[in-house]
């Protein structure tokens, strides 16, 4: 088990976003669940892939892959809120978790390209 923020951050994150498409299967909603899911759950096992990447280029695209899978995991959030199937305060705390990690993992993409020069 890893231990830092970002790490961490995105394993609860994951976790929220299982919990959620097993909220949204009972609804009989499983297009978004489904797609939700393959995001929400990507963007930690980008994170956890680039931790043994094979140099810095490798971790910096490991990242970024991450980086995209959470704006497109934010994008189903906002389509949810949109559908009512989120109320403003389930999706305010999925989006503040979400926006959180895209901050962390732009920062770390940042700071892995400057160390790299």
């Amino acid at each position: 088990m890893r231990n830092d923020e970002l790490s961490v951050q995105s394993m609860d994150f994951a976790v929220a976003i299982v919990r959620l498409v097993k909220e949204l299967k009972a609804k009989h909603e499983t297009v978004i669940a489904n797609q939700i899911g393959r995001s929400g759950t990507s963007i930690g096992a980008n994170i956890r892939e680039a931790q043994y990447a094979h140099g810095t280029a490798d971790f910096v695209a490991k990242l970024q892959i991450a980086l995209k899978e959470a704006n497109e995991t934010g994008y189903w959030l906002e389509l949810l809120l949109k559908t009512d199937y989120l109320s403003q305060q389930e999706y305010q705390c999925l989006e503040d978790m979400c926006r959180s990690l895209r901050v962390m993992l732009i920062s770390s993409i940042n700071t892995a390209k400057k160390n790299q020069k």
